[in-house]
């Protein structure tokens, strides 16, 4: 059982940042990005039969952000973004996508302006890479320059590949750049670098931030925490379907008090209690066997640590530190690991 004070980390959240109310402009003769939000959603439930799979969401997207959706998996992310995207209709609550709601006019005109990537892109395995994205470019009045987004994602070297013969990471860049290529106002990315090797991961990143540069608007899915502190200005972390903690990846994470986490396994048991007693520990958790503690001074922390674990006579067998990441901010709040899968 965690020794966690849940309650005070929670109420530090809470001063960081709830969704809020801003006026948004008419989506019409007037640039998508002009508005000052986005995307919102106010009250959302998504309902399964017996599931509830979006619970209640209150949420809001500025334009020219990224905003990211971090949560395990079966956190409600996908679904929320599904209804975003125009997919997915909602059980109750209330959407605005670039100031309109969907089924409220042109639905169809409003699609103009998106862009996006799902979990699992079905592309034809015939089809090159060159003629994949010339094919999606079609479905749009506007667009960019065909040549112009497959170097983008640097696939130029692919351009006459077939689909069939790409690897994962080459699908996934492929698939953004048939989102891309519609120069949308609002780009949607739902775990876009999931499966990849890191240097895959790093080269979409890299797209993500050239079209971000651009003035584009961002909502990402991921349950990486080392993306979201990279790509996101603020994260909305996800879990049962709500949201538990909103602000930008810096505030979350200092709402922790604890610069380092500092973790450890003994070959015996510990008399917990005495753990929140040490010098520079601010919090304790137990998880898998192993102990978890927040640390404001590792340079208190630590020998205070080897001191109490000889006065208890157990045997070190793992020691390890870390800064604090938002990984740390989910299991404070939850007691579970973010990645559960």
């Amino acid at each position: 059982m965690s020794l966690w004070v849940r309650e005070e980390v929670q109420e530090m959240l809470r001063g960081l940042e709830l969704p809020g109310n801003h006026m948004t402009t008419e989506l019409g003769t007037a640039h998508a990005r002009e508005t000052r939000v986005a995307a919102r959603c106010l009250g959302l439930v998504k309902r399964y039969g017996d599931v509830t799979a979006v619970n209640g969401l209150d949420l809001e997207v500025r334009a020219g952000e990224c905003l990211g959706l971090l949560g395990p998996n079966g956190a409600g992310k996908t679904t929320t973004v599904e209804i975003l995207e125009g997919l997915t209709p909602p059980t109750s609550g209330t959407v605005e996508v670039l100031g309109r709601a969907w089924g409220s006019g042109d639905d169809n005109d409003l699609r103009q302006h998106l862009g996006v990537q799902l979990q699992e892109t079905q592309l034809a395995e015939k089809l090159t890479v060159a003629e994949t994205v010339r094919l999606f470019r079609s479905f749009y009045r506007r667009g960019r320059d065909v040549d112009a987004v497959v170097r983008l994602v640097e696939l130029d070297e692919k351009r006459n590949s077939r689909v069939g013969k790409l690897s994962g990471g080459q699908r996934q860049r492929l698939a953004v750049a048939c989102a891309l290529v519609s120069d949308p106002d609002l780009l949607f990315l739902d775990e876009p670098t999931t499966g990849l090797d890191p240097q895959a991961r790093l080269k979409l990143w890299e797209v993500v931030e050239t079209f971000r540069r651009g003035g584009g608007t961002v909502i990402l899915t991921t349950h990486y925490m080392e993306e979201a502190e990279r790509l996101c200005d603020r994260v909305a972390i996800m879990d049962h379907g709500s949201i538990i903690a909103l602000g930008t990846p810096a505030k979350l994470i200092a709402a922790l008090g604890a610069d380092q986490i500092l973790e450890f396994s003994v070959a015996e048991q510990l008399q917990e209690e005495t753990l929140t007693t040490l010098s520079g520990v601010r919090g304790v958790h137990l998880r898998d066997g192993a102990y978890a503690l927040t640390v404001t001074d590792i340079a208190l922390a630590l020998p205070a640590l080897l001191d109490e674990l000889e006065r208890q006579h157990a045997k070190l067998v793992t020691l390890t530190t870390h800064q604090a990441t938002l990984e740390d901010v989910f299991v404070s709040l939850t007691g579970r690991m973010l990645r559960n899968d």
